[in-house]
Formats: structure tokens, C-alpha cells, sequence
């Protein structure tokens, strides 16, 4: 499938943390062509496997991209039917007011994010954010309609179309991190004409945003030799430090610290080189915030990589993303698994 194609079927998609089963399902009808096997495990995670050519030794290589978004929980129904709720995940209150959303409950109900106008706002309170308790989901329906169609913990995600810009960009919601799942899709892809001796195990995991849960459960059932997370990074934008983001369309994110093995990185460079695949470095001298963090400390601990896609508007309902880098990225990850093999497995307990 053609990637913008795809990128923009997935991200009209909702599935908020937990709640992940509709975009699975297209996800799952995109990738399973190039898998020889796929199945979903009882957290919700969607597991793609490509078996190894060749006898002998087949290293596992777990490739992991999380595919919920962030969301909404209704928690009241105040009178008049204006709905009270919560975040599910990472919300900035800033990004969210006069915002469309899909509520799912007894119906699919479309609805808008409303808050106080500046006009009848206390001059006191005009200079200061809205909170989340100032905010409501308004269905513009009769009361006691809402109260048959809706309960407390109905789900909301935002209501958005994705977007082309110039060149190869793309705006939409939720490509944190349905561009990781793309980068899967292009490696799969690119898998079909090189030989590779390793099993692959590609992840569309659940739950990141509220704990990276499904990678956890995901990389302790399948107890990869190697674990590449694919996620995405702040891409440069006016006001925020160089050292803080990385250029769109300049290829994919290396990531280099101590949630990363250096052996890993170390490869995904050497072969970025090689196949003059354009690549940037990111320095991260913590815990990731991604699914590398559950990846590298599952079972005995498991050699990790971390690939990000620039991004700009990170949690918002216009991320922005370059295709081409989602591309590139796939491509380098398809080299990096024909690349792997026993002696290079073996090697990695030797810093």
C-alpha cells in the first residue's frame, strides 16, 4: 500500500489508549500481506511475524511502533448535557479548545470542545490557560438524550482530516505514533526483495501514552535477541533550541544514551553510511519516554535501538511529518535486519 495512503487511513482513525481495536484492524489488513503470520495478543497489541531465510541460527528482532493516540474520558454529565472529562495520556488544555471530536458511546456522536468566550471572561482570569475542569464536550443535544446515549468513561478522540502540505508533508493527528507504524509498513516492504536471515517480529503496540504497556507485554512473549523502537522527536521549529529538535525531510533520528545499546546504533550508522541512507543523531542521556524504555529492561534486559521521525506539534491535532523521512527510515531498518546475524547477536554482550 502507497504510505500517504495509508499514514491518512490510519490517523482518521481513532483509538485511544486502551481502546486501540479500530485502527488495529486497519493496520492488520495493511501489513499482513507481508508477514507470514499475524496475531493479537489479549492486551491489544498486533504482532506481524516474517520468518528468517536460511537453516541454521535465526536471530529474533523485535521492530516495535505504538499505534494509540491520546484522547479524552467523559466523567460527568452536567445539566443541560454538557459533557465533564478527562485526559487519556499527554493534553495540553492549550491545544484542545474549539476542537472536534468523535465520542464513542451507545452511537458514534460528533460533539465540540467549548469553553468561556474572552467576552464574558473576569479580566482577571482573560490572561490565564484554561484548565481542564473549565472546559466541556458539547453534543448540542437535549439533556435527557444525552443521558440515554452517554456514561461516564465514553471515550473522545479528536475530530481531524488529514492534511497535504507542499512537498511531501503531511498534518494530521495521532502520527504520534501511526508514523512509526508507516515506517514498519516501508521496512516490510523493502524486507520482500532482500534476504534476511533474521525472524522479525513487527509490533503495532498498545497503551505507550499511558505507561508503554504493550510493548512490555509484547517484548516479554516474544524475548527478541535485538529491539528496535520506532517513534518520533520534536522536528525544528521557530523559538526551541537546535540541540532540542531535529530537520524534517534530513532523514530519520539515531538515538544515542543509555536506554540504547551502543552496539545497535552503532549498526543502524554504519549501514546509514553504507547505503547513503541521510540519518541525524539525537542525544538522549535518560529513559527515552518511549516504547525503548520497557524494550530494553524486559526479561534479562534486551539489546535496544531507537529510530524517531521529526515531528512538529508534538500532541496536537496538526503533527506534522515528512514522508520522505518515513521512507528512509524504513529502508534503513530493512538493511539493518538483512545485516543481523549469529556472531552479531552473540557480540552484543561485549560492550
Amino acid at each position: 500500500m502507497e504510505i500517504k495512503r495509508f499514514l491518512t487511513d490510519i490517523c482518521e482513525m481513532h483509538g485511544v489508549s486502551g481502546y486501540e481495536h479500530h485502527v488495529a484492524a486497519i493496520i492488520k489488513a495493511a501489513l499482513c500481506e507481508h508477514a507470514d503470520e499475524v496475531r493479537q495478543d489479549r492486551l491489544g497489541n498486533v504482532v506481524f511475524y516474517r520468518k528468517g531465510k536460511g537453516d541454521g541460527g535465526r536471530p529474533r528482532i523485535l521492530l516495535a511502533a505504538h499505534m494509540d493516540e491520546i484522547g479524552f474520558m467523559v466523567t460527568k454529565i452536567e445539566e443541560g448535557g454538557f459533557l465533564r472529562f478527562t485526559s487519556v495520556g499527554g493534553i495540553d488544555t492549550r491545544t484542545i479548545v474549539g476542537q472536534e471530536v468523535l465520542l464513542s458511546a451507545r452511537e458514534t456522536l460528533p460533539g465540540i470542545i467549548g469553553a468561556k468566550p474572552p467576552h464574558i471572561i473576569p479580566d482577571e482570569e482573560k490572561e490565564k490557560a484554561y484548565k481542564m475542569e473549565d472546559l466541556h464536550i458539547d453534543l448540542a443535544l437535549p439533556e435527557e438524550r444525552v443521558r440515554k446515549l452517554v456514561s461516564p468513561g465514553d471515550l473522545a478522540a479528536i475530530r481531524r482530516e488529514p492534511l497535504m502540505l507542499a512537498g511531501d508533508s503531511l498534518a494530521a493527528k495521532a502520527l504520534d505514533d501511526r508514523a512509526g507504524v508507516a515506517v514498519m509498513l516501508c521496512c516490510l516492504q523493502e524486507l520482500e526483495r532482500l534476504h534476511h536471515k533474521a525472524d522479525v517480529y513487527a509490533v503495532a503496540t498498545v497503551q505507550e501514552e499511558v505507561g508503554v504497556r504493550g510493548a512490555t507485554t509484547a517484548t516479554y512473549g516474544i524475548v527478541p535477541d535485538i529491539g528496535i523502537a520506532i517513534d518520533v522527536n520534536h522536528g525544528e521549529m521557530p523559538g526551541v533550541s537546535e540541540q532540542d529538535v531535529s530537520q524534517m525531510g534530513k532523514g530519520p533520528t539515531i538515538n544515542i544514551g543509555p536506554n540504547i545499546h551502543s552496539k545497535v546504533n552503532g549498526e543502524l550508522i554504519r549501514l546509514a553510511k553504507e547505503y547513503r541512507i541521510p540519518y541525524q543523531l539525537e542525544i538522549t542521556p535518560g529513559f527515552t519516554g518511549t516504547d525503548a524504555r520497557a524494550i530494553q529492561v524486559t526479561r534479562g534486559g534486551i539489546a535496544t535501538g531507537l529510530l524517531s521521525i521529526p515531528l512538529r506539534y508534538m500532541h496536537t491535532s496538526v503533527e506534522l511529518v515528512d514522508l520522505n523521512d518515513i521512507r528512509q527510515a524504513g529502508r534503513l531498518l530493512a538493511h539493518f535486519i538483512a545485516a543481523i546475524d549469529t556472531p552479531f547477536v552473540e557480540g552484543l554482550i561485549c560492550y
